[in-house]
């Protein structure tokens, strides 16, 4: 399994937060909202579900800090419009 690991705006697998095998990144946007800009997975993880671990993370973390999510990567976005669960956490 994959360790994930919350570095200074964003979620990653790897040794260092400086260079990550897979990241999830966010910027904050106002007292209640981030903002999802980026997800990366190196070829070597790709294809294994990193991608949607890492999101799982992400939202997971942002319901325990109560904030919405607004999903600009386009992997984000297209992964949280998908699933249900997720619904609740986009920003309207």
């Amino acid at each position: 399994m994959f360790e994930i690991k919350k570095g200074a705006n964003k979620f990653y697998i790897g040794d260092s937060e400086e260079n990550p095998v897979a990241e999830m990144t966010y910027v904050v946007s106002g007292e209640d909202n981030i903002i999802i800009d980026h997800t990366f997975v190196s070829d070597e993880l790709g294809g294994q579900g990193v991608g949607k671990l890492l999101l799982k993370e992400v939202v997971a973390w942002s319901r325990e800090e109560n904030q919405k999510i607004i999903p600009l990567c386009p992997y984000a976005k297209a992964q949280m419009e998908k699933n249900e669960e997720y619904h609740d956490m986009i920003h309207q």
